[in-house]
């Protein structure tokens, strides 16, 4: 991990691979956290932000599809691609519950995992929805 990223960025990887792994396998979560922990070397306070997103990825999963079909325009959330929806979820948790990640850090983070991981046009699309849900939140936190 030496390649001058902040260890969040390694770790929203791993929450990444790790709700692919709940999705595909259906495993118990803890143990699929615990083995993907395994396979980074987290220090004390990326480890806790690992876990908090992780769960909160989730344990809110009903509001976070909800809030994000909201902008699936003519589009529904089971045909948008596996990745892309793991993506958009997990973004979408940073945004709600991870009080200390500016939200300009989980769009940028979305769009390279997005980038990394799925398809040519997928950035754009997960930028089109977590930007929407980021100024629609800004706009009902100001009002």
């Amino acid at each position: 991990m030496s390649s001058g990223k902040h260890p969040r960025h390694y770790g929203r990887k791993a929450v990444f691979q790790a709700l692919y792994s709940v999705h595909i396998s259906h495993e118990n979560e803890a143990k699929i956290l615990d083995d993907i922990q395994g396979r980074y070397v987290f220090d004390e306070d990326t480890k806790e932000y690992v876990t908090n997103l992780f769960f909160k990825s989730i344990e809110n999963k009903k509001f976070i599809v909800e809030t994000i079909s909201k902008y699936l325009e003519n589009w529904e959330w089971s045909r948008v691609a596996l990745l892309d929806r793991l993506i958009l979820q997990m973004a979408t948790a940073e945004l709600f519950y991870i009080d200390d990640v500016p939200p300009k850090v989980t769009i940028a983070e979305a769009i390279e995992i997005a980038n990394q991981f799925s398809t040519n046009d997928s950035s754009a699309f997960v930028n089109g929805i977590i930007d929407a849900i980021y100024k629609e939140q800004k706009e009902l936190d100001n009002s």
